[in-house]
């Protein structure tokens, strides 16, 4: 909207155009008002509107926040319980780890510790751990046929010069401790504890990815809330509306003026007054000025609608975000539904991990158990190798004994046969010879057997440096153990 002001030089027409142009002013700048005045009460609902919409959102987001930190925490709660389980599960590793290594050290002492081949056992069932050997094995195990009673001093030299064939045995064919442990039901346990281990990861698996996948979600949800809104400047555009407005209604009411004047001059004019050239330059001269006065009132009327359009944009958005927000608690509400389930299987885990974690340490106590039988088993054989070698020692200082009686004896009945020689030689032909018929009689010889007609010991070879392995090895044990026995 414009106005050109060209003033007739006829003086009659002048007054004339100068109030139409007046009057138009005056309408368009009435238009223009009454337009910021509705925008300005357009823009106070508006900026109602963003207030409430902005609080219902922030509200909402908050509300959605605090329910994604309860969340937030929940994950935490189930991956620390994860955490302590894990813990569980690696101390019962560690503890495993040491059994399985002691059980695997004291097999391979085992398995190097040789047994002579005259302590086999003709049956497997006699071994204390079930190993079987073949029919070749049991016969090479049974040692000879007791001998019958006989002179000790036969014996004696039977054994000296008939020693068994067994020191030129080769040693790789002998066995070994290890040879009497059944390594089947070893495997067969540490198979059990493997698959219980196995077990109790599928167990532990099931809540693998809860703590991962809730902060995921959550971070899903909180990335889906709106954005925090640029709010216009409220305060700051009413105030330059209402500045606006003022300025406005200021040169309106200097329109209506100058219609006024313009009027009356017109009024005047028709009854026949007459108007000096000075007053319709001044007249004149106040027309032209109402162009600026548009263009002011157009300049307030565009602040006015800019500001309006600020207001505008800024409940749009508000409007958009509050839309999202539906979709954003439903979200909310199903990750209530999946937080409620994984806190059921979470303790539902931790009940059977419990359960897998106990067992597994009863598991362990086998193995121990295995350890401290086989270290029992290899203490016993060296005891019962040096036992044997003491055994040996009380035999032969016992066959010395026999054996220096032996001679003893022979040597009295040899001189009292030559004492009995030299009576007879001397006083025989002086007496009757139905006189004393025992004087012709030699002296009793003597043998000594086992008492009671009983078997003589036999006792299996030992190398001598088998022996000595041994004693240091038991002398060891109570050194570190005094007066323990056994293991």
């Amino acid at each position: 909207m414009s106005l050109h002001s060209s003033a007739s030089p006829e003086h009659p027409h002048l007054i004339s155009y100068l109030v139409v142009q007046s009057h138009q002013a005056l309408q368009i700048g009435e238009q223009l008002c009454t337009r910021a005045n509705s925008l300005s009460n357009a823009s106070a609902q508006c900026a109602v509107d963003v207030m409430a919409l902005d609080a219902k959102v922030k509200w909402i987001s908050e509300a959605v926040l605090e329910q994604l930190k309860l969340a937030a925490s929940v994950a935490k709660s189930i991956e620390h319980k994860r955490a302590q389980l894990d813990t569980r599960v690696h101390e019962w590793d560690e503890i495993r780890a040491r059994r399985a290594s002691s059980l695997d050290t004291i097999l391979d002492s085992l398995g190097k510790q040789l047994v002579p081949p005259d302590f086999h056992q003709a049956s497997s069932g006699s071994s204390l751990f079930g190993s079987q050997h073949s029919d070749e094995e049991a016969e090479d195990a049974i040692g000879p046929s007791p001998q019958p009673q006989r002179s000790p001093t036969l014996t004696l030299r039977d054994q000296r010069t008939a020693r068994r064939e067994k020191e030129l045995r080769d040693r790789k064919r002998w066995k070994t401790l290890r040879d009497f442990v059944d390594e089947r039901g070893i495997e067969d346990e540490l198979d059990a504890i493997e698959s219980d281990r196995n077990d109790l990861d599928i167990v532990l698996g099931t809540t693998d990815s809860y703590p991962e996948n809730l902060m995921d979600t959550v971070s899903g949800i909180e990335k889906s809330l709106p954005g925090k809104a640029a709010l216009p400047p409220i305060n700051a555009i009413i105030n330059s509306q209402a500045q606006a407005s003022t300025h406005m209604a200021n040169h309106l009411e200097s329109l209506a003026s100058h219609y006024e004047q313009m009027a009356g001059a017109m009024r005047e004019s028709e009854a026949g007054e007459t108007f000096s050239q000075d007053d319709l330059q001044d007249m004149n001269r106040d027309t032209e000025e109402l162009p600026s006065i548009m263009a002011e009132l157009e300049e307030g009327i565009r602040s006015i609608e800019s500001s309006h359009e600020q207001l505008s944009s800024g409940k749009t958005a508000l409007s958009q975000h509050l839309e999202l927000l539906p979709d954003t608690l439903r979200d909310l509400d199903e990750l209530g539904e999946i937080m409620g389930e994984m806190l059921q299987c979470q303790e539902s885990v931790e009940a059977d991990a419990d359960e897998h974690i106990t067992t597994l340490h009863q598991r362990l106590v086998t193995l121990e158990d295995l350890h401290q039988r086989f270290v029992a088993f290899q203490m016993s054989f060296d005891k019962l190798l040096v036992e044997m070698a003491r055994r040996r020692q009380y035999r032969e200082a016992a066959e010395k004994i026999v054996e220096g009686m032996m001679v003893q004896l022979e040597t009295m009945a040899e001189e009292e046969r030559l004492v009995r020689v030299r009576f007879n030689a001397d006083q025989g032909a002086h007496l009757p010879a139905d006189i004393c018929l025992c004087i012709e009689n030699p002296p009793t010889r003597w043998e000594v057997l086992p008492w009671n007609g009983e078997v003589m010991e036999e006792l299996p070879d030992i190398d001598y440096d088998l022996i000595v392995e041994a004693r240091e090895r038991v002398a060891g044990v109570e050194d570190v153990v005094p007066g323990n026995e056994s293991l």
